[in-house]
């Protein structure tokens, strides 16, 4: 019977029948350069190790310690340092270590990094440190729907980005920059209609975009023009009727405060009472409010 001594002393003999893996002599090499393991007490189903000077990248452990990704003890006591008084908003923050962690397995040094549950703002925290080690580019998206979106998750972007606290608990600066928005009234409702409550700005800068126009100057319509102007797309001008409190109806009458000039152009309304042939005569296209307006 063929018989190969591990490192421990432990005596293998192959199982019966041909179930090796390699040959016997392949595998009596292997375990002579250190390349089987028997498990952490030498008595294990042998397995072939690959070093990691042998793999590319970096194997993660599935284990994570506190000394290596702190704990909630320190995620709390480092937004206390940048804040001083929200404690009490967050009893179990992330640290920035952990997030830090995840991005150094998950990411390059140009991804985009969404936290669609941002909270204190950690992983913007995480995204900041990481590419001021690296010399990384990655950019991050953060939504937090709460009441504290802009003095919280915002205010501590600011200032990691600028340095806090003072004296020996002086903190530097990471550098960057953000944008932070805040989402307004639906443009729809739940029937689809346009959502009364909505601003009328909001809802003409997107009919412009929609329609590929600037929404610069959009604001406020040219009155001089007429009331209803949006703009022009490819010589086409583009008329958006509609108000809140009330149905527009795309008339003769309507038609004459347009000041619609020869040749093709867009008209937004509720109702269209213009027969298809005067349409067609005058190059008008209808787009009726609103079944025609595209929702995202």
């Amino acid at each position: 019977m063929y018989e190969i001594h591990t490192p421990s002393g432990r005596v293998v003999t192959p199982p019966p029948g041909n179930c090796w893996k390699n040959t016997e002599d392949v595998f009596a090499s292997l375990v002579a350069e250190n390349r089987i393991w028997f498990g952490k007490n030498g008595d294990g189903v042998p397995r072939r190790k690959t070093f990691l000077s042998e793999s590319e990248g970096v194997t993660p452990w599935s284990w994570w310690g506190n000394d290596e990704v702190g704990h909630s003890q320190e995620a709390k006591k480092e937004v206390k340092d940048i804040f001083l008084d929200v404690e009490a908003v967050f009893d179990t923050p992330k640290p920035t270590r952990l997030i830090e962690r995840i991005l150094q397995i998950a990411t390059d040094k140009n991804s985009i990094v969404l936290d669609s549950f941002a909270g204190s703002g950690t992983t913007a925290h995480a995204v900041l440190k990481l590419n001021a080690q690296d010399g990384g580019n990655r950019q991050f998206i953060l939504v937090e729907t709460m009441d504290y979106a802009e003095t919280i998750t915002a205010e501590r972007v600011r200032r990691v980005m600028s340095g806090y606290g003072e004296g020996t608990k002086a903190v530097a600066g990471l550098g960057g920059a953000f944008d932070f928005y805040s989402v307004g009234e639906k443009l729809f409702d739940e029937f689809g209609h346009l959502n009364p409550k909505a601003e009328i700005t909001e809802i003409r800068k997107y009919i412009a975009w929609q329609e590929g126009l600037s929404i610069a100057g959009l604001t406020t319509p040219d009155s001089s023009v007429s009331p209803y102007w949006l703009g022009i797309n490819n010589t086409v001008p583009l008329y958006f009727c509609y108000a809140a409190d009330q149905v527009m109806t795309l008339d003769f009458e309507l038609l004459a405060k347009l000041k619609v000039a020869k040749g093709r152009s867009v008209i937004y309304a509720d109702l269209c009472t213009l027969g298809e042939k005067f349409m067609a005569q005058s190059q008008i296209t209808f787009k009726k409010i609103p079944r025609d307006i595209a929702r995202l």
